[in-house]
């Protein structure tokens, strides 16, 4: 009988059923995972299984992430009486081949398992451990499986966790000593796959949960569990203000619940979970589900089951760690560090212990007395409290960062990410070639989220390169492999025709690098300008933003939901399409990523979408069409060009280029070639 290798489509529920059996059988060496898991796997395409007469004799189960260019490799599991025949192999190939756009894929598995052979034997090679969050603490082995393509990009991921706060229900399933219904779906959090995703952590509310268990066995093994998650601790005056708008919603939207010992109990771990800065909280308590969307409205809390944690992690971290919604409607003001301030600042941004007090301090000011001019920059929140502070200076082609620290803040990831790509656009703006943080001990935030943007360890102190060109894969990797010369590290080659994926990754690593010639694509959106205000301040509002970091890292932008062949990753070029002054006031004002394209209703797409702000719900229902859908179009990383380009220089490049042009192409979204993108970029960035 022939073996056939299949990609099972949601509706095969035989298939899926078949694997999530087969699964089931080894448990204890590939780590839970519910149904609707490898039910979501199927529906995005990452559910491989190997069939002989009619049974699954092996599968792999992976995801491919959207804001990471590689595969994450979750199961790869073969029954124990077909193994020996190469399907393991042909699994991985089948991956390799369907996705060669992908740049590696990942995989982690338990050391004292010995499978060390086996992963050699599929080409992967060793990358990296990490102590996984069972109840044993076992030490997981990364494997990595390059697909060929440059690898100074293979790191390029951040090392930000989605920090999910547990009820008490979800972490008895975890370290209790009993076991209690349906606790699979509480374990599936602490898979191994899940070990560099995910990290669970508790409030005071669960804490005298434990207190109040009678038996006493029980209670103290349950007490010694907590050394295992991430203890939070939030003020409890605002912890209470909070509990008490809640209470009052839940009395408004759901009267007939009782309001009683284990109501309260509830609560509380909704405003714990967003007085500690949070927005993800795990339960399988029917009664904090009931509270979903009072917890959502009033504290932007997101009560979820620990499935939906598994199933929809990559959102969800990205949701927490990325809000660039609540910078909005905040007073950020930024200043320089006075002298004499230094001291003041020592008891706001935690030390290492070689970096402390008055050694901290005296760094700080000693920057005043060097022979390079350092900018020693400031960032106060609303209530003057310091949330961020850098120093920096022009050393030739080199942006030198010498302080990179944030204090402890609900924003605090977010502002991290603003800051670095401020660093950028800093470097960019005074024809810096290479941006070298020289802090010896940068805030864990800052480091983590520095992968994200391209920048990698060279002796002991974080780099990124910014390559300013817009040219083909030769141009791009001439400048960048210069640049990787002098810091004595390898240069990567970059092939004409690369996958989007690959380029997208390039280009922000490479930021404000565009490879022409990839396999990126490139979009003109047309935007009204009270959007174009709004996302990028241009025009100018008369009033300046609420906050001081420029433009958000990352925004959405509504339309009606009609397809016109969007591809993601891809390009955007923004054409400003309405101004008072008529044909002269419409214009190219910027370029932007396209990190992704979703088709849903209006009320689904503001739920996914809300913390990137600017949008209203009301505004989302007005781009929605006669479907009742619209399309969200998620963005990053947006430049406003120096010198926009008019409508009658547009069309004047697209002759030169000998490419058919119309004024009707500017109604709506509209594909263009990466010719006319790259003349219409350079003609923004042009020296006047």
């Amino acid at each position: 009988m022939a073996i056939k290798l299949l990609s099972v489509l949601p509706a095969q529920n035989d298939l899926i059923e078949q694997a999530i059996a087969l699964g089931d059988r080894y448990t204890k060496t590939l780590g839970l995972l519910t149904p609707p898991a490898y039910r979501k796997a199927a529906e995005d395409g990452g559910l491989l299984v190997v069939v002989e007469a009619d049974e699954i004799i092996g599968y792999a189960l992976f995801g491919l992430p959207k804001r990471s260019a590689h595969i994450r490799l979750a199961h790869l599991c073969v029954a124990e009486e077909q193994r020996g025949r190469g399907i393991a192999r042909r699994l991985v190939t089948e991956i390799r081949e369907k996705y060669p756009q992908r740049l590696g894929i990942k995989a982690k598995c338990r050391r004292d398992y010995g499978l060390s052979d086996m992963w050699t034997s599929l080409g992967f090679v060793p990358h990296g451990e990490v102590r996984g969050r069972g109840r044993d603490g076992e030490i997981l082995d990364g494997w990595w499986l390059d697909l060929g393509h440059p690898d100074l990009f293979t790191d390029v991921e951040s090392d930000a966790l989605l920090v999910v706060t547990v009820d008490h229900g979800v972490f008895a399933d975890l370290r209790g000593l009993t076991d209690t219904t349906d606790a699979e779906e509480s374990r599936a959090l602490e898979a191994g796959w899940m070990t560099d995703l995910v990290e669970l952590a508790y409030t005071p509310q669960l804490v005298h949960q434990i207190r109040d268990i009678a038996d006493t066995a029980d209670r103290q093994h349950q007490r010694a569990a907590l050394h295992g998650l991430r203890q939070l601790t939030p003020d409890p005056v605002a912890t209470a203000e909070r509990a008490t708008e809640l209470l009052s919603a839940v009395a408004e939207v759901l009267p007939n619940l009782p309001v009683d010992g284990a109501l309260r109990r509830c609560v509380q771990y909704v405003a714990e979970t967003s007085c500690a800065g949070l927005q993800v909280l795990a339960t399988r308590n029917p009664l904090l589900s009931q509270l979903a969307d009072v917890a959502w409205e009033v504290a932007r809390v997101r009560v979820v089951s620990p499935a939906t944690v598994t199933l929809h992690v990559d959102e969800l971290r990205q949701a927490q760690v990325y809000r660039p919604a609540d910078l909005m409607g905040t007073d950020f003001r930024s200043m320089e560090v006075s002298p004499g301030a230094e001291a003041e600042l020592v008891a706001f941004f935690h030390q290492s212990s070689g970096d402390d007090g008055p050694a901290f301090a005296a760094r700080l000011r000693s920057l005043t007395e060097d022979t390079i001019v350092w900018r020693r920059e400031l960032l106060r929140d609303g209530a003057g409290r310091p949330v961020a502070l850098y120093a920096w200076a022009l050393d030739g082609r080199t942006l030198i960062v010498s302080m990179l620290r944030t204090t402890e803040h609900p924003l605090e990831e977010t502002l991290a990410r603003q800051l670095l790509f401020l660093l950028k656009r800093l470097g960019r703006d005074f024809g810096a070639e290479i941006i070298r943080i020289t802090d010896p001990h940068p805030s864990a935030v800052a480091k983590a989220a520095a992968g994200d943007d391209g920048f990698f360890e060279h002796d002991g102190r974080l780099v990124a390169l910014l390559v300013n060109v817009c040219g083909t894969a030769a141009e791009v990797e001439a400048v960048a492999g210069g640049l990787a010369r002098e810091l004595t590290v390898e240069a990567a080659v970059l092939q004409e025709g690369m996958p989007a994926e690959v380029a997208a990754v390039v280009e922000r690593a490479w930021w404000p690098a565009k490879v022409v010639d990839s396999g990126l694509q490139s979009f003109l959106v047309p935007i009204k300008p009270r959007w174009s205000t709004e996302l990028f301040n241009f025009p100018a509002m008369l009033l300046p933003r609420s906050h001081v970091l420029g433009i958000s890292r990352e925004h959405v932008y509504y339309r009606s939901s009609g397809r016109r062949g969007e591809s993601v990753p891809a390009r955007l070029l923004w054409y400003v399409s309405e101004g008072p002054s008529g044909v002269e006031s419409q214009m190219v004002v910027g370029s932007s990523r396209l990190d992704e394209v979703v088709i849903d209703t209006p009320d689904a797409l503001f739920s996914k979408f809300e913390h990137l702000g600017v949008y209203g719900r009301a505004e989302v229902h007005g781009a929605a069409d006669a479907s009742g859908h619209a399309m969200a179009l998620r963005f990053s990383d947006t430049e406003i060009f120096p010198e926009p380009v008019t409508l009658r220089r547009l069309a004047l490049l697209a002759r030169e280029l000998g490419l058919p042009w119309s004024s009707n192409s500017l109604i709506s979204l509209s594909k263009i070639s990466n010719e006319l993108f790259q003349a219409v970029y350079q003609e923004g960035h042009r020296e006047t």
